[in-house]
């Protein structure tokens, strides 16, 4: 029997509460304990209901979203933080990642990849929607004349994140570089990498570079 995930909800839109809250509750191990509509004593709320994920909108009365990941990261997190936002601008969102968030979804589709995300999280890893890993790969790939050779394949035994990850490493981005790059820490990228390998059946970098250039990842 899988073991429950228990989630708070924060956002100071009750129909969102309400709504997001209907969805997680189909999902037979997700129990949503809690719900704020303001930033107030989010720390304390979750570490009484032993939360395990928390979903935080960055708009919150009387204490943001990111004043709440400050006192979070100060006082040690008691839960992982999922932010969801109507924001996708690029410094909102490596300063939230910065502070230890562990995912960052927009609101416009947070039905279709919060399951996806929370799971993720539990597991210990880190979230993004589409629409802001495109943003932030496409702040990457901009001004470097290799990658703008790219071709955007998407192999089907890989994940986007993996293609990203499998595109840098090709390059030559070193894992801190890649962490720094994609917003994700050091430890990620290596469970990334690791688990390319063995969808892959490759043995060692050289043979992952080989692959990426075979299936149009990366031009040679």
């Amino acid at each position: 029997m899988m073991p429950k995930i228990r989630i708070h909800l924060a956002d100071d839109h009750q129909i969102l509460i309400h709504g997001i809250s209907s969805l997680l509750q189909t999902i037979p191990n997700f129990e949503v304990v809690g719900f704020s509509l303001n930033g107030a004593d989010l720390y304390n709320e979750v570490t009484q209901n032993k939360t395990d994920v928390l979903i935080l909108d960055i708009n919150m009365p009387l204490k943001d979203g990111i004043a709440v990941i400050k006192e979070f990261a100060e006082k040690g997190f008691p839960c992982k933080v999922i932010i969801l936002s109507s924001y996708d601008d690029l410094k909102l969102i490596k300063e939230i990642m910065k502070l230890g968030a562990s995912s960052y979804l927009t609101k416009q589709c947070a039905g279709e990849n919060i399951v996806e995300a929370i799971q993720a999280v539990y597991r210990g890893e880190e979230y993004f929607s589409e629409i802001v890993r495109e943003k932030i790969f496409n702040n990457v790939t901009k001004d470097n004349p290799k990658l703008n050779n790219l071709i955007p394949t998407i192999n089907s035994l890989l994940t986007g994140r993996e293609v990203e990850i499998i595109t840098l490493i090709s390059l030559e981005y070193s894992g801190k570089e890649i962490s720094e790059q994609l917003y994700i820490s050091i430890n990620t990228v290596e469970t990334h990498r690791k688990n390319i390998m063995k969808k892959l059946k490759l043995k060692n970098t050289i043979s992952l570079v080989k692959y990426a250039i075979k299936n149009n990842l990366i031009k040679s």
